[in-house]
C-alpha cells in the first residue's frame, strides 16, 4: 500500500482528491494539509511515501516544503500538482529532488499512476511543462536577489527586509537595485512580480 500526503490550500480539490485516491486499491492517503508548514508537520508525523504538494500555499510553497521533506523525511518523494505552472518553478522543483511536476487539469487515474511511478523511483515531468522550462532559459538572479525580491513581494520596507535578512539596508538596496537592472524593471516591486510570473521565485 502506498501511503500519500496531500498538501493544497483549495479544500474542496485537496478533499476531492483524496476520495478519488481512496479508490485506487493500492494507494491511502493517510494526512491533508492545508499549508506548506502543516505539510511539513504531517510529513514528520505520518512519514508516507508519496507527498502530492500544491505550489502555491500560504507559509512555505510546494518547493519549499519539498526542500524540507528530503531533508527531514527523507523516504518520502516529492511531486508538485499545480494550477499556476512557470518554467522556473519547474528547475527549482527538480533543482530540489521533487520526482514529479504535473498541471491540475490531470485525471485522477494519471495522478495514480504517476503516484506508482513517483513512488518507485522513477520521474514523470508533464512534457508540456518541460518544454516551457527549456524554452525559458535559467534565471539570471543570484539566489541571494531572489531571496530579498520574495521579501519585497508584499510591499514591506528596506528596513523590514534588511532585518528579516539580516543585511543592512544599504546592502539590500544594491542586491534590489541589481535584481531590477537585470530584469528591466523599473522597482523592486515590478520586478518581483516579474521574477514571480517566470517562476524565479
Amino acid at each position: 500500500m502506498i501511503t500519500v500526503l496531500l498538501a493544497d490550500d483549495e479544500h474542496l480539490i485537496r478533499g476531492a482528491l483524496a476520495s478519488l485516491l481512496t479508490l485506487e486499491d493500492d494507494i491511502t492517503v493517510v494526512a491533508q494539509a492545508g499549508t506548506g508548514d502543516e505539510a511539513v508537520a504531517m510529513a514528520r508525523a505520518h512519514r508516507p511515501d508519496v507527498a502530492v504538494l500544491d505550489l502555491q500555499m500560504p507559509g512555505l510553497d510546494g518547493v519549499a516544503v519539498a526542500r524540507q521533506l528530503r531533508e527531514t523525511v527523507p523516504g518520502c518523494a516529492s511531486m508538485i500538482v499545480t494550477s499556476h505552472a512557470r518554467a522556473g518553478a519547474l528547475k527549482r522543483a527538480l533543482s530540489v529532488g521533487v520526482r514529479g511536476f504535473v498541471p491540475k487539469t490531470v485525471s485522477a487515474h494519471q495522478l495514480a499512476q504517476i503516484i506508482r511511478t513517483v513512488h518507485t523511483g522513477g520521474r514523470y515531468v508533464d512534457q508540456e511543462l518541460a518544454a516551457d522550462a527549456i524554452a525559458a532559459g535559467d534565471s539570471p538572479l543570484t539566489p541571494r536577489e531572489a531571496e530579498l525580491l520574495s521579501y519585497a513581494e508584499d510591499g514591506a520596507p528596506i528596513a523590514d527586509i534588511a532585518a528579516r535578512a539580516l543585511l543592512s539596508s544599504g546592502t539590500v538596496r544594491n542586491y534590489l537595485s541589481s535584481a531590477a537592472m537585470k530584469l528591466g524593471a523599473e522597482n523592486r516591486h515590478v520586478a518581483a512580480r516579474m521574477a514571480r510570473e517566470h517562476g524565479w521565485l
